[in-house]
């Protein structure tokens, strides 16, 4: 058995336009080179290309997938929206709401993003990869059934877990999101469902900046199943390690799921511009390995992860080879350029002494 890696050059072609970060040029903000918005394919085709010349591709099952398919895709979002997005799509581009943009024929993209989520859990589920990676464009977590979020136009995710319980009468599965901005899409949609717990690590009222609270614990049925670990702006390797340790992995074992699935942004890197954490390449590769032995012990190791945000061009795909790396037990002879100066930029003991009294509190409230 091998390692899963899915991939579509197609999904880097679509088009979030000219931008300043995330804003759109004109008055005093001046147009960037080269299109110049946060989601751009860059991180994702610089990640790709450094699995390829390290020669870790060559021990990847590297596969495309085709697009989720309308019945799949009406699982999780109504046919207006569905619909309105594709006519935008098909007329050339727009906007759904004031912040994800998109270009023509970015609804067949954004489909094909999602179909490589399903191709990857479908493989791992009947058994003919051991794990896999979707690298997924554009994302999901934030997508809401009937409108889109924070560059995300289809739940990527929660259209492929359905997907799978439809085909293969897939019982429970936990969702486990280290993207730096919170997962309210994911937590939306299974909001009242006690079959999927979902996890959100994520900066403290980053974005969206009124969800992600520990409050937020899910309703009905759902009750519980949801869990938010809003982390210190600041926090580092440490304090995604404790987090892990002292929520994560209690919760994942007292669930018991068929499935793990990992929501991965490589953002709560210390040099992503849309957010101000510390982690760095060894803390996702720390992560990684602590959720395949979690999945090894827990469903057979039928770990996916599905690519999220990440927009730092230069250091994303560090972050996104130590992953790769810890999923396929493989080294590379790839060295992290950066990592001797971000291990010595982590917060001070003081700094972790806190986070690790709040990491300690937020365990006691959720029972873990």
């Amino acid at each position: 058995m091998t390692t899963g890696f899915c991939f579509d050059e197609r999904t880097l072609w679509h088009s979030t336009g000219e931008a300043a970060l995330f804003l759109k040029p004109g008055g005093w903000i001046q147009p960037l080179a080269a299109g110049g918005h946060a989601e751009s394919p860059e991180t994702k085709r610089r990640f790709k290309n450094l699995l390829d010349v390290s020669g870790l591709s060559r021990h990847l099952a590297v596969d495309t997938a085709p697009e989720a398919s309308d019945e799949a895709l009406r699982r999780i979002h109504p046919a207006s929206y569905l619909g309105e997005f594709k006519r935008l799509s098909d007329a050339g581009g727009g906007m759904l709401g004031e912040e994800t943009p998109f270009g023509q024929g970015s609804y067949e993209i954004a489909a094909l993003s999602t179909g490589l989520a399903i191709h990857a859990m479908d493989k791992v589920l009947t058994g003919q990869w051991r794990n896999a990676y979707s690298l997924s464009r554009p994302p999901g977590h934030h997508c809401l059934p009937d409108f889109p979020m924070g560059f995300c136009l289809l739940a990527n995710i929660p259209v492929a877990i359905e997907e799978m319980r439809a085909r293969h009468h897939l019982g429970k599965v936990a969702v486990i999101d280290w993207d730096v901005h919170h997962g309210n899409g994911t937590q939306a949609i299974y909001w009242n469902r006690a079959d999927t717990l979902t996890i959100s690590l994520h900066q403290n009222a980053c974005y969206p900046t009124d969800s992600g609270a520990t409050t937020e614990r899910g309703e009905g049925a759902g009750k519980g199943a949801n869990i938010n670990i809003p982390l210190l702006p600041g926090g580092g390797h440490q304090s995604y390690l404790t987090a892990l340790d002292r929520i994560v992995l209690p919760a994942l074992h007292r669930f018991r799921p068929g499935l793990i699935v990992v929501a991965s942004g490589l953002d709560a890197n210390a040099l992503d511009p849309l957010a101000r954490m510390l982690a760095h390449s060894d803390t996702y590769r720390a992560m990684t390995q602590s959720l395949m032995q979690a999945a090894d012990t827990l469903c057979g190791g039928k770990l996916v992860m599905v690519h999220e945000g990440g927009y730092s061009e230069a250091y994303v795909p560090f972050c996104g080879q130590a992953i790769m790396e810890g999923l396929a037990a493989r080294r590379t002879p790839v060295i992290d350029p950066f990592l001797d100066f971000l291990m010595a930029q982590q917060p001070p003991p003081e700094f972790q002494a806190l986070e690790d009294r709040r990491l300690a509190d937020m365990a006691a409230a959720y029972g873990v």
